[in-house]
Order: C-alpha cells, then sequence, then structure tokens
C-alpha cells in the first residue's frame, strides 16, 4: 500500500465497504459521542468521515488528536445506518473505521479557525494565509482560478493565437502607473523597472512577424489599493493581433470572455449582446466609463426645464459655461422616505444633497387647494368619483419650479404614480462620479438591478488628450499609444475632439478589459506626443524601441488584455480582489506573511551603491 493513502477523502464509496484503506489529510472536526470518536479527515479533494471507539488499537492515541493536524489513517470502509447518510458529501454513504494511525505533523493552537464560516480580520487572515487557505470557499475559489486560467490558455489556442513570453526586468515606461523600480548591481546607479504591462514588447511582437500572440502575463504596478485591485501585482490575458481593425478584437475577444461567463459562471445570464457606447454616452447616461447595466436606470440631461426656473440654485448654476443638470429617475422610489434616504447618501458623498421630485396620487389637500374648498369636501369628491384624482408632483423642487416644468420632466424621463427623479447639476466632469454612484445605489435600493446576470458592454471613442483646467496644458487622458481616430489629419485640429481607436470591456460595474488599435506610424507618433508636451528627443529616448522598430514596415495591429483577477472575482462573486488571489497583499502594500516590504542589509546596499536617506515620519 502507497506510504500516505490508497485514495484521497473524496473518492469512498459504497462499492468500497469492507476495503481495508489508507487515506491522509487535516483534522476538520472532532466529535466524541459518549465514548465513540468521529472525526471529518479533509484533503485537497473532500471529506471523509472516519471514527474510532475503545475496540481499535489506537483510540488512546486518536483522543488527543485536534483540528488541523495532518494524519495518516488506515481503517475498514463501513456503511452508514440509511437515517445517518449524509447526501451532501459525495463520501456520505459510508465511514471508516480506524485501525492505525500516524501522526504526520501536530498543531499548535489555531490563530483561525478552518472549519466553520467565522469572520477574522484581514491582518489574521493574511498573516496566516496558509490556514486561511485550507477553509472550503477559499479552495474553491482557487481552484476556479486555476480552472478559468486553463479555460483561457485553450480558447486561445483554438483561436489560433500562440502564448509568447514577455520580459519581467525591463526599462522603465510611463504608461499610467507607477514603476516598481529594481537596482542594477552591476550598472551602479541605473535602474531597471518590473514591467506594468508587456505593451511595447507584445507590439514589437507584431513588427517582428508574428501575427497573434498571447500571454497570461504578470503586470507590475505601484498603485493605490482598493477593492477591485492589487497594490502590486496582478495577471491578465494579454493579446495582440497584426492587420485588425477594431472590430476585428472585439470579434476575437467576445468569444473567449463569453465562454468563460458561461463555463463557470453558475448557471447566471451571461449576456450574448455587447453593446458599443462611446465614452462620452457612458459618462451622461451612467456617471462611469465602467456601467453597471444590469441596472435599467440611464440619467437624461434635463436642463432646459430649470433653465430660468424659480428654483435658483440651478437657475444660477445654468448660466455659467460648460454646466448642465442631470436627473436619474427612480422607477418606484416615489416616496418621501425614500427621497430623504438618497438625500442622506448625496451628503456622506460630500455634497449638500440632491435635488428631488416624487410623483403620487393627488391627494385630498391638494384637490381643496385647486378647488377653493374644503378638504373633507375633496376626500368626498375623490371617494365618489365626481373629482378624478390623478397624480401631483412632490417635493421642494417641485415647488419651486411649478406644475408645467415637473409634467414635463416627467414626460421626458418616462415616470409616472410612485415614481421620483433626483437632480445633481455643476459641470459634468465634477458630478458624473457621485452621480454614477447614486445611480448605483438607488437600483441596489430598489430591487432594479438583476443579479443574476453578466451584462457587458464596450466602452469606445476614448478622447486621447485632457486639459488641465488650472494650468491649460494638454496631456493624455488615456493610452498614448493608440492610433488617433483620422491619423495625422486629427492631430492638426483641436486636441480636445480627437478620439483615439481605444476601447474597454464593463461588466457588471467593473473595467474588464481595456485595449487599443494602436498607432504604429513614426510621423504620426511624434506628432501625438509633440502635442503632449514631448519632444522628439523624449519619445526617442523613452520609446526608442518601439519608434526605431516603426520605421522597418510596422504591421496596422492592435489588441487588449483582459484582468483575470477580476473576471475569477466576478465569477466567484466576490467584492474584494484577495478572496481570489492565491497570496495577495494588504490595503497598505505589505506582505504580512512573508514580512515584506522589509529592510535590506548593509552589504546589500553596499554592493548595489545604494544608500537609504531616512524619511521623516
Amino acid at each position: 500500500m502507497h506510504a500516505y493513502r490508497s485514495h484521497t477523502c473524496a473518492a469512498l464509496t459504497k462499492a468500497n465497504v469492507d476495503e481495508t484503506v489508507r487515506l491522509s489529510g487535516w483534522v476538520h472536526r472532532v466529535r466524541d459521542h459518549g465514548g465513540i470518536l468521529f472525526i471529518d479527515l479533509r484533503d485537497h479533494y473532500g471529506v471523509t468521515q472516519v471514527l474510532c471507539d475503545p475496540d481499535s488499537p489506537v483510540f488512546a492515541d486518536m483522543e488527543k488528536i485536534r483540528s488541523e493536524w495532518c494524519i495518516r489513517i488506515d481503517g475498514n470502509v463501513k456503511a452508514r445506518d440509511p437515517e445517518l447518510v449524509n447526501t451532501k458529501l459525495p463520501t456520505g454513504e459510508i465511514e471508516v473505521f480506524v485501525r492505525d494511525l500516524e501522526v504526520l505533523g501536530a498543531s499548535d493552537e489555531l490563530p483561525l479557525m478552518v472549519f466553520g464560516d467565522q469572520e477574522y480580520p484581514e491582518e489574521t487572515r493574511l498573516r496566516h494565509r496558509y490556514l486561511d487557505l485550507r477553509r472550503e470557499a477559499m479552495q474553491d475559489n482557487m481552484k476556479l482560478r486555476s480552472d478559468v486560467v486553463t479555460s483561457v490558455r485553450k480558447r486561445m489556442w483554438d483561436k489560433e493565437f500562440r502564448e509568447y513570453q514577455t520580459p519581467i526586468i525591463t526599462a522603465s515606461s510611463p504608461e499610467g502607473a507607477r514603476d516598481f523600480l529594481v537596482p542594477s548591481r552591476l550598472h551602479p546607479g541605473k535602474f531597471y523597472a518590473l514591467p506594468q504591462a508587456p505593451q511595447q514588447f507584445k507590439q514589437l511582437i507584431m513588427v517582428s512577424g508574428f501575427d497573434k500572440y498571447f500571454q497570461i502575463a504578470p503586470c507590475f504596478r505601484d498603485e493605490d489599493p482598493r477593492a477591485d485591485r492589487s497594490p502590486t501585482d496582478f495577471y491578465q490575458l494579454d493579446l495582440e493581433m497584426s492587420f485588425v481593425e477594431q472590430q476585428d478584437v472585439f470579434d476575437t475577444i467576445q468569444p473567449v470572455i463569453q465562454g468563460i461567463f458561461e463555463e463557470f459562471g453558475k448557471g447566471r445570464n451571461v449576456d450574448s449582446e455587447w453593446p458599443q457606447i462611446s465614452y462620452k454616452d457612458a459618462a451622461k447616461w451612467y456617471g462611469s466609463d465602467k456601467p453597471d447595466l444590469r441596472n435599467p436606470i440611464k440619467m437624461q440631461d434635463c436642463s432646459e426645464h430649470f433653465r430660468g426656473s424659480g428654483f435658483a440654485i440651478f437657475a444660477k448654476l445654468l448660466e455659467q459655461e460648460g454646466t448642465e443638470v442631470r436627473a436619474i429617475p427612480a422607477p418606484t422610489g416615489g416616496s418621501r422616505k425614500f427621497c430623504d434616504r438618497m438625500n442622506a447618501f448625496a451628503q456622506k458623498e460630500g455634497l449638500p444633497g440632491m435635488g428631488y421630485i416624487f410623483w403620487r396620487e393627488k391627494t385630498a389637500d391638494a384637490v381643496a387647494q385647486e378647488l377653493g374648498i374644503k378638504v373633507k369636501e375633496a376626500q368626498a369628491m375623490l371617494k365618489s368619483g365626481e373629482v378624478e384624482g390623478g397624480m401631483e408632483a412632490a417635493g421642494p423642487l417641485a415647488k419651486n419650479i411649478g406644475p408645467e416644468r415637473t409634467e414635463a420632466i416627467r414626460q421626458q424621463l418616462g415616470l409616472g404614480v410612485g415614481d421620483a427623479a433626483f437632480f445633481l447639476g455643476g459641470k459634468p466632469k465634477a458630478f458624473e462620479p457621485v452621480a454614477g454612484r447614486a445611480r448605483v445605489a438607488i437600483g441596489d435600493a430598489l430591487g432594479l438591478t438583476d443579479k443574476n446576470r453578466f451584462a457587458f458592454a464596450w466602452i469606445v471613442d476614448f478622447p486621447i488628450y485632457e486639459k488641465d483646467e488650472e494650468t491649460g496644458k494638454i496631456d493624455f487622458e488615456h493610452n498614448p499609444f493608440s492610433m488617433p481616430q483620422g491619423g495625422m489629419d486629427a492631430l492638426n485640429g483641436d486636441p480636445l475632439d480627437v478620439l483615439g481607436y481605444q476601447y474597454d470591456l464593463a461588466c457588471n460595474g467593473y473595467e474588464l478589459v481595456s485595449g487599443a488599435i494602436r498607432n504604429h506610424k513614426p510621423e504620426v507618433m511624434l506628432k501625438a506626443f509633440e502635442l503632449a508636451g514631448y519632444g522628439e528627443d523624449e519619445v526617442k529616448n523613452r520609446f526608442g524601441a518601439l519608434f526605431n522598430a516603426f520605421h522597418y514596415g510596422a504591421p496596422p495591429h492592435g489588441g487588449c488584455a483582459a484582468g483575470i483577477d477580476r473576471i475569477v472575482m466576478l465569477l466567484a462573486d466576490e467584492a474584494n480582489i484577495r478572496e481570489v488571489v492565491m497570496f495577495p497583499m494588504n490595503q497598505r502594500a505589505e506582505d504580512l506573511m512573508m514580512n515584506a516590504p522589509s529592510d535590506p542589509s548593509s552589504d546589500q546596499l553596499m554592493e548595489l551603491s545604494l544608500r537609504v536617506i531616512p524619511q521623516d515620519r
């Protein structure tokens, strides 16, 4: 018999009854039922119940074992009594009577329990990640991640892509985030960088004549952490193709991503229609360039209804150039209680509040006021049908702008009795992020968001440039390597009007994919960077390899990258990316388990010709 096991802890069934078997694993749970010990023995594959009573030659030793001890047992497979069968376990029809025991690894007192669903502080979980990973949910998440990566690779090979590896140690390149720098021992005072992405290398692969490239690529960025982003490193499906237009990239990646979500989505609906929404419209309708389309709410510009109105705040605001008032419809949100709740939400976001109107059945008070009669008379007339009730608009805004304007707003938004609308005003770039979060909060609170669905949308037509409001300086707003729509001709006009062949794929409020058709012409590349204040010498210095390569017959090419961690996070229905990463950093970019970052030794610093200057804290 094998030294450690004849079967895994998920393999035994009634067909194995009366066999002598050997199992190895961890003690998941111990139960003492009046002198009979029942132990759930767990390995990576599953759980088997083993038992021991005083007739077993190792009963005394079995009494000493505790949770998470690693043990090996030999025993006889027995059928459980019908009333004791556990239908939730593949091994639930049998149990193993223990005849022999070997302790492979005893455990100290546990800093966190593996059995059960107890919540522990993140610091405890990350410091003892090897224990946290033993928990069933974490085992499932890591298996899911591995299966997703395997499926991605197969799907890419099926599309005739080949996998090529790009360097991990390279030159620093400004690509939107801070680099991790690596000091060179052989070249004192100089530094390598860990790649933020294989961006330049994959473009050079296209210039080298390889038609289709992909890689499950590690990327390194010194970023501020968020729940959906690692502060140090992450993995992405990186791909590039030659002789393609934007739609070719969409048609290539959609079956891969859609197939992954259909395969691992646990029965949730996966949209097959992926609309293409301009960056400008996404901001206008959803307040985000990664909208959650499971939420049907679409914001609208209602400026005209407030221009010159009795609501002085918005009326005066709209006299300023570049301002507007945006409405967030809230179907079924037509109650003062809900409106007050969203007003409190806005205040938590740092705003004075959010204007609102809600529509309700016309009250007797309103009828009495209209007809100049007493409220009791109005109640009687409404009850008898002598007077039609209809609807009325309520809320501070409705009183200020009057019935004609509120009715025009209602008709524009397609709302009715029991509905509401919320309003934010100012310069769109200033209020859109808050409006977007309010839209999400309203959709969730009113149950409008379909949680059993994966909804995708391509966000296209990104502006390449933006202007700093204070300095007036033009700089890149998005990927500087994107081909401008219209090529060189577009760059001869107003830079703020230039759109790029750049695109993102949004799913359920997260950015899953980002990519572009690349700028492969050196003269266009120089002009594009010149508009952002980069001279020819600086372009050649920073992007010399790419710039030089483009002089030797560069093909039109484009591609994208899909975040593996974020895809798995959505499939696992987790809100935090650290739940699907094997050994993540904490929010302060620290590895509590390995104690990183750590202080270098004096010898290491001397060898690298470095000196650490203490910082005031």
